[in-house]
């Protein structure tokens, strides 16, 4: 038992430090886009705001997905870091139950448990909201959302909308940072 007291105080301590966004419980199980079509979700999506994440140090997040022959998504993630060099990551993502496309798992790296991936809203064409989360040992959660873009910008009306939804699906908007996405010339 006291090994696990202390696992649990370093994971709670390392999410804090880090700024996650971090819940006692399980995760939420909020709704997410009926009849989501994966195909029309394809592309290049920039990061408008975002709950905090540890393995985003950059700016001009943006990620660009496309589908596979074997019905998978290739994931492309890219970031400028201030040294100015492009820092990317790949992975594949998959719908885990055909009855519920919106709901996916992705994977970056081998013998690395897939992330959820839930997008919980989306018009395809403008914007996408995006949650994952994660339980540990159902004693507590750390969670990300996202709102993306199909431009490095999106209009006021646009995030406060997104806002609202985020709101209704359980997610704590003021925690919510902006993401930078000026200078990124050099990631087109």
């Amino acid at each position: 038992m006291k090994a696990f007291q202390v696992l649990f105080v370093v994971l709670l301590t390392a999410a804090a430090a880090e700024g996650q966004s971090f819940h006692r419980g399980r995760c939420p199980q909020p709704s997410v886009q009926e009849n989501f079509d994966v195909t029309q979700y394809m592309g290049t999506w920039y990061e408008i705001e975002k709950l905090p994440a540890v393995f985003e140090r950059g700016k001009c997040n943006q990620a660009t997905y496309s589908l596979l022959d074997d019905g998978t998504v290739k994931v492309h993630n890219a970031e400028l870091l201030s040294n100015g060099k492009i820092n990317s990551i790949e992975g594949v993502a998959q719908v885990k139950n055909s009855s519920q496309p919106a709901i996916l798992d992705v994977s970056f790296f081998k013998g690395v448990p897939d992330s959820p991936y839930w997008v919980l809203s989306t018009d395809y064409h403008s914007y996408a909201l995006v949650y994952s989360c994660s339980d540990y040992f159902g004693l507590f959660h750390i969670d990300f959302a996202w709102i993306l873009a199909r431009t490095r910008v999106l209009t006021e009306d646009m995030v406060r909308q997104s806002h609202e939804k985020l709101v209704a699906a359980g997610v704590n908007v003021k925690r919510l940072t902006v993401s930078d996405q000026t200078g990124c010339d050099v990631m087109s």
